[in-house]
């Protein structure tokens, strides 16, 4: 095996922790000595033993004069763990091997500064580009505080999300439908508007998978939510957050008495203040936030530039009709100039569906409309 395979492993394990490492890194960590594999581990849950002690406390054999490919920068502070940077050093390793540099102010460089001031040959940015694509969460949270955002919607071919009757079941196949659960798994939060919840009733859950569960929360400025809702019914078993514009204090206490958060975040006009709603979140500790609105609530978070990413399933369906709804309404673009705009794709296809997967460069321009 090669440096490649032995760090391309330890990008395997760090997976293993997705949704569960939130709001720390998906991290793995393969040790190394005369060519053989003697230890490997990832960080398995936030609070947790990072990648690095799990690796050495798993070794078959004694480590020292041996490598440890991490894949992120060991770090070298004392939180809720002590610093990993300590155990490489007691350990007698020689040799340390690193893909992502830690933009934590905490870390940022002074990790493997250490290790090589101990004498540690340490070499960084190894297949950094893999490792990279483990943690945009991470990167994003840590160095802005709020949380990376995910927009993300099924549609036909011709753009509608439902039929001009406001139909939408099924748009996907079951295979894509499995994996928008695999993908709730992923993030710390989901978020959908009054509009998804009156006219879908969803439960916003997330079935299979981990069993890691999202915080819950409705976009909702006139507090709008009906009590028999899937949402407001299961409340006590999914934490479960409804921003609102103005709060009305017997609905609130009604909503309050179901295990229902009311955060009433009013933006000028009244209704909820996305940026603020966001800014929150991210205050909270939630790093991570995937959108399932409707078309407005789309257009809103977009024209706001909160959106980072999006994830478009596309079946091979046409529906047509002039009112039928389509991902992004609200009130547009006056011009092409004006619009959001992303890089390239990332295409999976699931089944007969197309998982359509892009980042954004910047976001829609013009006059802004709220939800």
């Amino acid at each position: 095996m090669t440096d490649m395979d032995y760090m391309r492993r330890a990008i395997s394990l760090a997976r293993l922790g997705e949704g569960w490492t939130n709001p720390n890194p998906m991290v793995g960590a393969v040790v190394v000595k005369n060519g053989r594999v003697i230890g490997e581990g990832y960080h398995r849950r936030c609070g947790e033993l990072h990648a690095e002690r799990n690796a050495l406390a798993a070794c078959t054999e004694d480590p020292a004069g041996g490598t440890i490919y991490v894949t992120l920068e060991p770090c070298c502070h004392q939180g809720r763990t002590p610093p990993c940077t300590e155990i490489i050093l007691e350990k007698n390793l020689a040799r340390v091997v690193i893909g992502s540099r830690d933009p934590n102010p905490k870390v940022a460089g002074r990790g493997a500064g250490i290790l090589r001031e101990k004498g540690l040959r340490v070499e960084e940015d190894f297949l950094r580009e893999e490792c990279d694509a483990l943690n945009p969460v991470f990167f994003h949270y840590i160095t802005t505080g709020l949380p990376y955002v995910v927009m993300k919607y099924a549609m036909t071919l011709d753009g509608k999300i439902a039929t001009v009757t406001g139909a939408s079941r099924w748009i996907t196949g079951e295979e894509a439908r499995k994996h928008v659960h695999s993908l709730r798994g992923r993030y710390s939060a989901i978020m959908a508007g009054i509009g998804t919840v009156l006219a879908d009733d969803p439960l916003l859950n997330c079935r299979g998978g981990s069993g890691h569960q999202p915080r819950r929360v409705i976009c909702d400025s006139r507090l709008q939510i009906p009590l028999d809702s899937r949402i407001c019914r299961s409340a006590g078993e999914y934490a479960t957050i409804v921003a609102c514009g103005a709060a009305e204090p017997e609905k609130k206490r009604a909503l309050e008495a179901m295990g229902v958060e009311v955060l009433a975040l009013p933006g000028p006009d009244g209704r909820v203040d996305l940026p603020a709603l966001v800014k929150e979140l991210g205050r909270r500790g939630l790093d991570s936030l995937l959108v399932e609105g409707g078309g407005v609530l789309h257009e809103a978070m977009l024209r706001e530039g909160l959106v980072n990413h999006v994830c478009a399933y596309v079946a091979p369906k046409i529906f047509g009709g002039r009112g039928a709804k389509s991902p992004v309404e609200g009130m547009g673009v006056e011009s092409p100039d004006q619009c959001a705009r992303l890089t390239g794709p990332l295409i999976t296809r699931l089944g007969e569906d197309l998982l359509l997967e892009y980042d954004i460069l910047g976001g829609m321009k013009g006059v802004y409309r709220n939800c």
